[in-house]
């Protein structure tokens, strides 16, 4: 020990120095085993949520929003029950407008889908922002819906279009009274049944298929956990609620008047906790995608 401090000495070596790189590195190896949760916090209870790994600029993007406390004092600004709660802009609370040339890169991935609790960017409409990119600031959470496998199964747009014709056809004068009898009643569950009982006789009488192709997982979530299917493949999904579904429906169900907007402003205020991955899958059940 003595002859190994005497060479150490001999080379000049800094132990100081080495002392900071050995806490540089438990500090490097101590964060790879750590990652963000973070807490919203709203008048209607808090909501816990993760962000993907394989989102990595919206990740990085919230994250360091979070943590400056830039989310803060932000509203709720858009609600729509059964479909989405919508926040987050900074600009508005500083009395800007967000600028265009500020937005994220889309970041799509294969199998996020729009199911309840999942956090995803807002955007501008594809006719001012055909590479779909983020808002570098707004986000949404979706309240959504369970469908039934009709719904999801079937082209519903595709349906109507034809069912039009055959309405209109003569042949079917008995069917367009039924559909303007259940029409008339308001009974939207009961129409929709008899839009979909007609699927094989619009097919049959215009030669069209009216069905659409759902993967069984996918199929399986909206019809159970609900969602809101029609965004997938449109939106960045970045993230999911985990802990506070409730306070998504909480806020969902608030009063709204133009433009969506709540008739009592929302605030939310935001924090970030380093937590161990580890802690994260055996409470949440978020796995992280193999190291490659």
């Amino acid at each position: 020990m003595i002859i190994f401090i005497q060479k150490l000495r001999g080379m000049k070596f800094n132990f100081g120095a080495l002392l900071i790189l050995l806490a540089l590195g438990a500090c490097d190896s101590s964060n790879k085993n750590e990652d963000a949760l973070i807490t919203i916090h709203t008048a209607f209870g808090d909501m816990k949520a993760i962000l993907y790994e394989e989102t990595p600029i919206h990740k990085k993007n919230f994250i360091k929003l979070a943590k400056s406390g830039k989310y803060d004092s932000t509203e709720w600004h858009r609600i729509i029950k059964d479909f989405m709660i919508q926040g987050g802009d900074v600009f508005a609370k500083e009395g800007e407008q967000e600028p265009m040339d500020d937005r994220l890169p889309a970041e799509f991935v294969e199998g996020f889908y729009h199911t309840k609790g999942a956090l995803a960017a807002a955007r501008q409409p594809d006719d001012r922002n055909p590479k779909k990119m983020s808002s570098s600031v707004q986000f949404y959470i979706v309240d959504g819906k369970t469908f039934s496998e009709e719904e999801l199964t079937i082209d519903q747009f595709k349906l109507n279009e034809n069912l039009g014709k055959l309405l209109s056809d003569e042949r079917y004068v008995d069917l367009r009274e039924k559909y303007l009898t259940i029409n008339q009643t308001g009974d939207v569950d009961s129409l929709q049944k008899f839009i979909f009982s007609l699927k094989d006789m619009v097919e049959s009488e215009y030669s069209v298929d009216v069905s659409r192709e759902m993967e069984p997982e996918r199929l399986k979530k909206y019809m159970t956990v609900g969602g809101a299917y029609h965004l997938d493949g449109n939106y960045t999904i970045f993230g999911q609620v985990v802990e506070g579904l409730d306070v998504i429906d909480k806020i969902a169900a608030v009063e709204t008047g133009r433009a969506y907007k709540p008739v009592t402003p929302i605030y939310l205020t935001m924090e970030v906790e380093m937590v161990p991955k580890s802690t994260i899958t055996q409470k949440y059940g978020y796995e992280y995608p193999p190291v490659e």
